[in-house]
C-alpha cells in the first residue's frame, strides 16, 4: 500500500507563486518517476511535469519557464514551484508516482485557484 499526500494548494492572485509538495509513504522500494497532472473544470486531465529518480525532467509547453519540478529522493517527495501564476493555471493538481514494476499511484489532488 502506497499513499501520496499533497499540500500547498490554495488561492493566489495572478502573478503570485505557490509551492506544491507531495510525499509518498508506505511500501516503497524505489520510485522511478514522480510528477504532477492537473484538471481544470470542463477539461481533460493534462500532464504538467515529471521528474525521474535521476533528475531528468519534462514539462508541458504551457508551463515551461514558469513551473519547476524537483524531488528529494531520500524523502520520497516531489515539489512543484509555480511562479507567475495566471488564471488559466486554475485546476486541481494531482501528484503521481510510478514505482519499480510500473505500479502507479495517485494523490487525491489539491486545488489551486488563481484570481485575476
Amino acid at each position: 500500500q502506497v499513499q501520496l499526500v499533497e499540500s500547498g494548494g490554495g488561492l493566489v492572485q495572478a502573478g503570485g507563486s505557490l509551492r506544491l509538495s507531495c510525499a509518498a509513504s508506505g511500501s516503497i522500494f524505489s520510485i522511478n518517476v514522480m510528477g504532477w497532472h492537473r484538471q481544470a473544470p470542463g477539461k481533460q486531465r493534462e500532464l504538467v511535469a515529471t521528474i525521474s529518480s535521476g533528475g531528468s525532467t519534462t514539462y508541458a509547453d504551457s508551463v515551461k519557464g514558469q513551473f519547476t519540478i524537483s524531488r528529494d529522493n531520500a524523502k520520497n517527495t516531489v515539489y512543484l514551484q509555480m511562479n507567475s501564476l495566471k488564471p488559466e493555471d486554475t485546476a486541481v493538481y494531482y501528484c503521481y508516482a510510478k514505482l519499480s514494476g510500473n505500479r502507479g499511484y495517485w494523490g487525491q489532488g489539491t486545488q489551486v485557484t488563481v484570481s485575476s
